[in-house]
């Protein structure tokens, strides 16, 4: 007896072992919620929800990790077409009459650890079905937006939606396109929300998912990007941040009903955390720090007295006009590592200024390098023009418009320079040299304001960056940064044109003055110096008195036998 009665304690510690274990494994949800989930290792959450209002029609339950694959499922074991795996992860569930209660299955792909939170959203039989016509992903019904991105640029892509539909009524057809009781009268808003500027914390993900998390909140956080029609790709292309978050959010609305309903929000930094190489840690690399310190000096030296010091100023201008371009050729022509890149990029920078400082040292041409001065100038104010929002109109996503118009503002700005050649090579060093100031503090701590000439940038090397949305967000550091911008640039031109008002426009050649020399030297005989020796004939005739100096007195030199 005592026997069987240790075999019976047993059996139900087991049995209440095992319930709490499956309690652990059991979370409950409230409708509109959010939740944090802890899932185990090796181990599977089911989550569950009960109480459903009667007039629910439809349910959405969505997960988000900051850099974690989770498995959401309808099953506890995944099936191929039932269930989805990714960092920001969501399921739609419709209802049957007598439904009140449903669960679904979370877990991670490789049995690892992970932590989430999540949210169940209810939708009535009136509200849009986010993903109901979906012909492209592997579930039935797919509310989720996918996500891809590049140096370059992010895409999303999401499914089609459908009208609402009542438990356990037929669904609408997603074919049908006769009038406006199909869902082609649908409309899809597509959001965008910017996380704070430098913080890649968990804790400013979570926060802000729960900002954009339902179409209320989408509303009020985000920014409304653009409206697509349901004729239109449901596809839409973003200039990627490497570094800054930001959540996408798409809402489908119906007109006729005044109704609308969310997509699952998906996030990106553009990056990799859990990459060795290139990950979101390791942004800020040493080599592109001491390039743009050393850019940022140059400049802030430019910007005070560029023109007082004419030639290290066309070093500096010549330096960076060689090294854009060579940046962009060996970028588009050749797969070597950044560092080497950019390494060759100086190289061929320093060559670049020495050529610009050498045409003007031989033919004292000042007019031909102060236009080249120009063209930089040109080139950064076309770029600060298409970094405002006249740069995502959408007649300049066609490559031929936009670079006709960039290259015709290039071109007319240095026709300035032929008026006020003086000014306009002050306004350049002011106003480049206080830029580059921006560039060497975008090295150490994140700034929109990099993104002026980067754009540019990733157009010559993307074909395809024509059609991204590449609006950025301007935030705090980004309004000190302009101040600074401004205080220097402003302050340089100032500081310049106070200075050199009593000198000559431009210092002369050095090679030119010998040349002119050397020539009335020569017409010119009643020119005393005309009548001096050579160099030369003067260095060793100051040698020879040197010598006599210092021969003993009384001594003679021999006569040679």
């Amino acid at each position: 007896m005592p026997l069987k009665r240790e075999c019976l304690v047993l059996l139900v510690l087991s049995w209440v072992g095992s319930l709490r274990a499956q309690d652990e494994n059991r979370v409950v949800f409230s409708l509109g919620t959010f939740q944090n989930v802890s899932i185990p290792v090796n181990g599977t959450v089911q989550a569950v929800v009960s109480r459903i209002p009667a007039d629910v029609s439809f349910i959405t339950l969505q997960f988000h990790t900051q850099h974690r694959n989770v498995t959401l499922s309808y099953l506890q074991e995944p099936l191929f077409g039932f269930f989805v795996t990714a960092e920001d992860a969501g399921l739609l569930s419709t209802l049957i009459p007598s439904q009140f209660s449903i669960s679904w299955f979370l877990n991670t792909p490789d049995g690892s650890s992970a932590a989430a939170i999540g949210v169940i959203l209810p939708y009535t039989s009136t509200d849009p079905v986010p993903g109901a016509c979906n012909q492209e992903f592997p579930m039935e019904i797919d509310p989720n937006i996918y996500l891809k991105y590049n140096l370059f640029e992010t895409t999303i892509t999401f499914a089609p939606a459908n009208l609402g539909y009542g438990r356990g009524e037929i669904p609408p057809a997603c074919d049908v396109q006769t009038d406006s009781s199909t869902r082609w009268r649908l409309v899809y808003e597509v959001y965008q929300f910017f996380l704070p500027e430098g913080d890649q914390s968990e804790q400013s993900l979570i926060s802000s998912m729960e900002r954009v998390a339902n179409v209320q909140n989408v509303q009020d956080n985000s920014r409304k990007v653009v409206s697509l029609s349901s004729q239109e790709k449901t596809q839409f292309s973003f200039m990627s941040l490497p570094g800054q978050g930001v959540i996408f959010s798409v809402i489908v609305r119906d007109p006729v009903l005044n109704t609308s309903a969310s997509y699952i929000p998906v996030h990106t930094y553009a990056c990799s955390f859990n990459s060795t190489l290139d990950g979101c840690q390791d942004l800020d690399k040493v080599s592109t720090k001491v390039f743009f310190t050393v850019l940022g000096l140059a400049g802030l030296f430019v910007c005070f007295v560029g023109h007082r010091f004419f030639k290290c100023e066309l070093f500096g201008m010549g330096f960076g006009f060689m090294a854009f371009l060579f940046f962009v050729l060996i970028t588009r022509t050749t797969t070597l590592d950044y560092n080497i890149r950019l390494a060759l990029t100086a190289l061929m920078g320093v060559v670049g200024g020495v050529v610009l400082v050498m045409s003007w040292w031989r033919f004292g041409s000042v007019l031909a390098c102060v236009l080249v001065v120009g063209l930089i100038l040109g080139f950064l104010i076309s770029s600060v023009v298409f970094f405002t929002p006249l740069g995502d109109l959408p007649v300049f996503h066609n490559d031929v418009v936009f670079w006709v118009v960039f290259v015709c503002i290039i071109v007319v700005v240095p026709l300035f320079f032929i008026r006020w050649p003086r000014e306009g090579n002050i306004m350049t060093c002011g106003v480049v040299g206080a830029y580059t100031v921006v560039l060497a503090v975008n090295a150490y701590t994140y700034t929109s304001l990099s993104y002026i000439t980067l754009d540019v940038l990733k157009r010559f090397l993307n074909h395809n960056f024509s059609r991204a949305f590449i609006s950025v967000p301007l935030q705090d550091i980004d309004f000190v940064m302009i101040t600074v911008w401004v205080v220097l640039g402003v302050s340089g031109i100032i500081v310049q044109l106070y200075r050199e008002k009593s000198r000559p426009f431009f210092p002369p050649s050095p090679y030119v003055l010998w040349r002119q020399e050397r020539e009335r030297r020569k017409t010119n005989v009643l020119d005393p110096s005309y009548h001096k020796p050579s160099l030369p004939a003067q260095i060793m005739g100051r040698i020879r008195q040197l010598t006599r100096r210092a021969e003993p007195a009384g001594e003679t030199t021999p006569l040679l036998l």
